[in-house]
């Protein structure tokens, strides 16, 4: 086995990228015949297979089987390894590089995998008969399920990779289509659905948000959320000029929050309704109404519904504001006690509120939590208790977030709370929460000399 593939095999992507740069062929066949490209494609990984691409390794190279590199990224069912096979600096545009027998051979293998399903399409494969092995992975910011049987795994994103090839190659799809591809999954997360969404935001032009927003009336809940999700989605990824209807959204969710039954669905909707730039004038109305919702993720969202305004907490909304600080869901109770510490309102209880919710190690907001007391004014005694608590927590990111309360607090123990941390990990910059601890260095320098490495603490190795 060569170098290059062993460092593709063990994931050592960065033994990858030293290697291609001291001029390894990044196509050199390995111990079996293959060439590194197909052991990253297998392993899908897919920031190691960008590097060989980028390097010169050639994904429509014809294998000893007629298979290339790329058909067996679609077949992986990654979307993620498709696109590192698919567009390099250095390669034509797929769609201009492959020949028509080949664009229609990856398309083949797309539909079959897709229409059959992963697991379905491993069983026809091995002729395995028993229990798949399935579990979620992420892939740049999605999830897709990993599907393994007889001695074979894929992913299960299919749907994402035939969405993506068809756009490459211009082969025509109907809206419908893509709003089915998403909507085959429940999770909203899933890499099909956020593909499909994509690609609807790219055909504005032949009317993708009337067939979008049409879904609100669909009796089916996911696809209501589909819907939802897609509105709250376009807040963030296309500015006024190129999605010219924001207004008419806003308006559209308003009402739609006014009859929608189903809370999965209608959390949606009040998360895309707070995410405009200005408040719709019945915010406040709205976030009353389902303050009281029996449903903690609706309630939540209300949150945000509520003194949504620079101007003066309405009273009724002030109100429900504080008993939602007192709400038996921690999410809840969190984000009403900072929308009322915004507005610096009986800071002492609120604090309170907040201090609890550190001490708590089974809440789920706990991190959070312990972030905004270590940046918060809380100067008490308590605050400071539980600052220093936090370091000795068994995971790195809560000994860090400590350690950074302690530094903003002048506190004389910061140097070891910083060494605890790096027990677990090492401190890398850029890191705000490192840089603090440098900041309280120059504060607490004795006079006299400058010394270059007082000893205390992580030392810049880690940098």
């Amino acid at each position: 086995m060569t170098a290059l593939g062993e460092a593709v095999r063990a994931g050592d992507t960065e033994a990858v990228r030293t290697l291609l740069g001291e001029g390894v062929d990044p196509d050199a066949p390995d111990g079996d015949g293959l060439p590194p490209l197909c052991a990253a494609v297998a392993a899908f990984a897919y920031g190691t297979a960008e590097l060989l691409v980028a390097a010169g390794a050639d994904p429509d190279r014809v294998l000893t089987d007629g298979t290339t590199p790329l058909l067996r990224a679609v077949e992986s069912g990654s979307p993620a390894v498709v696109g590192a096979l698919l567009w390099s600096r250095d390669l034509p545009e797929p769609g201009e590089r492959l020949p028509e027998a080949e664009r229609a051979r990856l398309l083949d293998a797309a539909r079959r995998w897709y229409g059959a399903g992963a697991e379905a399409e491993l069983r026809r494969l091995t002729g395995a008969v028993g229990r798949a092995q399935t579990s979620w992975v992420e892939e740049q910011w999605c999830r897709v399920e990993e599907v393994g049987l007889g001695g074979r795994t894929v992913r299960a994103g299919h749907g994402a990779v035939l969405t993506t090839l068809e756009w490459v190659f211009g082969v025509p799809v109907p809206l419908e289509e893509l709003v089915a591809r998403a909507v085959r999954h429940t999770d909203s997360s899933h890499v099909d659905w956020s593909t499909a969404g994509f690609r609807l935001e790219k055909r504005l032009a032949e009317g993708s948000r009337d067939v979008v927003t049409a879904l609100r009336h669909h009796p089916s809940p996911v696809h209501r959320r589909f819907a939802a999700d897609w509105l709250l989605s376009r807040q963030w990824g296309l500015g006024a000029d190129a999605y010219p209807y924001a207004e008419e959204d806003r308006e559209l969710l308003a009402a739609w929050a006014d009859v929608e039954g189903d809370p999965e669905v209608l959390a949606v909707v009040l998360w895309a309704l707070t995410e405009y730039d200005a408040g719709h004038p019945r915010l406040g109305a709205i976030g009353l109404r389902y303050a009281v919702h029996p449903e903690p993720g609706v309630r939540l969202r209300a949150v945000d519904c509520l003194c949504w305004s620079d101007g003066p907490c309405p009273a009724a909304e002030g109100e429900a504001l504080r008993l939602l600080a007192g709400d038996p869901d921690d999410e809840v109770r969190y984000c009403a006690v900072l929308r009322l510490l915004e507005g610096e309102e009986d800071v002492d209880a609120l604090r309170g509120v907040v201090r609890d919710l550190v001490r708590d190690p089974r809440s789920p907001v706990r991190q959070g939590a312990a972030d905004y007391l270590a940046e918060s004014g809380d100067r008490t005694a308590d605050a400071t208790e539980l600052l220093l608590s936090l370091v000795d927590a068994d995971d790195w990111l809560t000994r860090m977030i400590g350690a950074y309360g302690l530094a903003l607090r002048d506190h004389p123990d910061t140097p070891q709370a910083y060494a605890r941390a790096e027990e677990l990990g090492p401190i890398r910059s850029p890191d705000h929460r490192w840089n603090a601890f440098w900041d309280w260095k120059e504060r607490n320098r004795p006079a006299g000399p400058a010394d270059p490495d007082d000893g205390a603490g992580p030392g810049r190795a880690g940098l």
